[in-house]
């Protein structure tokens, strides 16, 4: 059963409770005297901590950070179409500040999850003693915390780190990221044991398993340097070992971890459950494609006609590759085969171009078919036909290739160029293009572009490969200090312990 229909069982009320108040007392929680007795009622303190994913993608903030600050993804301005006061073209220019509308989501939205996860632990943990069932879901928790509290760290840095929920300080202090790494990595390895394997009795993509907190080790090692000033490639590698023993595989298909029935897809590793009329909060497709794109795909409604992938990433793509069917560009046509016209340029054909000439697009500077056409629009996630405002699909936070690749650059950081070659390979021989040897960290680089694309992975990649202060299209800024976001404006005003702020804000 998926998390969503989870949900709907359990009838969570509770979902919709949102809380950025670290103070908040438990009068606002499900709360009874000898509360949980079973697994039933500890998935009604649980599952809103996991639940939290569901604004990943839109209002959390997380995904518009992670992507349009890097060199792979925009969202253009189309003559009066998402200008939006220029929070787009600031993610884009590397120019956010602290109250840049994606920053402060991003950073509410995690800690709108940490107070719940602290709650539902302290709960859980007496029922735990004697209940091994809701032990398993308190080792869930406590690696669901861990996982936002990795998503603070590599966005923020330095951050507050609550662990309690009675008596929790009500104006914490930040606590250094490298120690927060310390003790996320000691919360996982102390519970990943615990936790249930894919393929047990009900367990599905979307729930906090073995396999989730393996690639999460793999994730923090991978990226100790950044988070602590010391490499643990060795750790990486290791826990990418323990994910490759446990039975996932890749799809023959490229695309098919994105398609809209992917629930079992035997790559996906965690996702973020979908549906597109009980549990919503996937619309990329909307940003994306234009509204004529409703004729492509019979969507039950018209898209909105912004997003789309910068030239030189598009470029970076073999023409043979497979994984290009995942991204538009030329004529567009109807389900039928039929050419599509755009009335709104002159009838002109309606034709996606890589070139997206300016990131602020304006008639008298540019064309009207321009700028409605500019820009390749991925698809890489199944639009089905029918597809509404939001998508199905559920979402891979992690998957298995990432995980091959993840170890093959932890080989080469290790023992040089070509230490990955099997791994990268794998990955491209799917994808059928061109395998050769020798493949250095710019190389992994370049096939984690292309296979992870859109998937929230590409600033972290920069950044721990040097490369996030790189000048690329429309975007001048080289500043280092922006490998972190700064705190919101809005945090620091609730509680000056949180002062200072980052560097270079």
């Amino acid at each position: 059963m998926k998390l969503k229909n989870k949900i709907t069982v359990l009838g969570l009320s509770f979902l919709a409770f949102s809380c950025t108040d670290l103070d908040t007392t438990n009068s606002e929680y499900l709360t009874g005297e000898q509360y949980p007795e079973t697994t039933e009622q500890a998935l009604n303190l649980a599952t809103p901590v996991f639940a939290k994913t569901q604004a990943m993608l839109d209002n959390g903030g997380w995904w518009f950070a992670q992507e349009l600050s890097s060199d792979e993804a925009v969202c253009p301005t189309r003559g009066a179409d998402w200008d939006d006061s220029g929070k787009w073209r600031a993610l884009s220019r590397h120019t956010w500040g602290p109250k840049t509308e994606a920053v402060v989501n991003l950073y509410n939205m995690i800690y709108s999850a940490v107070p719940q996860a602290n709650y539902a632990i302290e709960t859980l943990t007496p029922a735990s003693l004697t209940n091994p069932r809701v032990a398993k879901v308190l080792a869930q928790v406590k690696v669901s915390r861990a996982y936002y509290y990795y998503l603070a760290i590599d966005s923020f840095g330095d951050v507050a780190f609550p662990t309690t929920f009675t008596g929790a300080d009500e104006f914490p202090k930040k606590t250094p990221r490298a120690e927060v790494f310390a003790a996320i990595v000691k919360d996982v390895e102390d519970n990943v044991a615990l936790l249930p394997k894919q393929g047990d009795d009900g367990i599905v993509r979307s729930d906090i398993t073995q396999g989730m907190g393996y690639t999460l080790l793999a994730k923090l090692y991978l990226n100790a340097k950044v988070y602590t000033g010391t490499a643990m490639w060795e750790k990486a590698i290791a826990a990418c070992d323990k994910v490759l023993a446990l039975g996932y595989s890749l799809e023959s298909n490229p695309l098919a971890p994105f398609a809209t029935q992917n629930e079992n897809c035997k790559e996906n590793i965690y996702t973020i459950p979908f549906d597109q009329d009980t549990y919503k909060g996937f619309n990329l497709h909307m940003r994306t494609l234009i509204d004529l794109s409703q004729q492509t795909f019979n969507m039950s409604t018209a898209p909105w006609n912004g997003f789309a992938t910068l030239e030189a990433h598009y470029n970076t793509f073999p023409a043979d590759d497979k994984r290009l069917a995942g991204i538009l560009v030329g004529q567009q046509r109807t389900k039928a085969g039929d050419i599509i016209l755009d009335p709104k340029s002159g009838n002109a054909n309606l034709v996606f171009t890589a070139n997206i000439p300016n990131l602020q697009m304006s008639l008298g500077q540019n064309t009207q078919e321009q700028i409605r056409m500019a820009g390749a629009r991925p698809v890489k996630w199944e639009i089905a036909p029918g597809a509404k405002e939001n998508l199905s699909n559920d979402f891979p936070l992690f998957r298995l290739a990432d995980v091959k690749l993840m170890k093959a650059e932890a080989l080469v950081w290790l023992n040089g160029a070509g230490a990955g070659d099997a791994l990268v390979n794998e990955i491209k021989g799917r994808a059928g293009i061109t395998q050769t040897s020798g493949y250095t960290l710019n190389d992994i680089l370049a096939e984690r572009g292309r296979e992870m694309m859109w998937e929230g992975h590409r600033r972290q990649d920069l950044i721990r490969n040097g490369k996030f202060e790189n000048v690329w299209w429309e975007k001048s800024d080289t500043d280092p200090n922006h490998r972190l976001f700064p705190l919101p404006q809005s945090a620091i005003n609730a509680n000056q312990n949180l002062l200072p702020q980052n560097p270079g804000y």
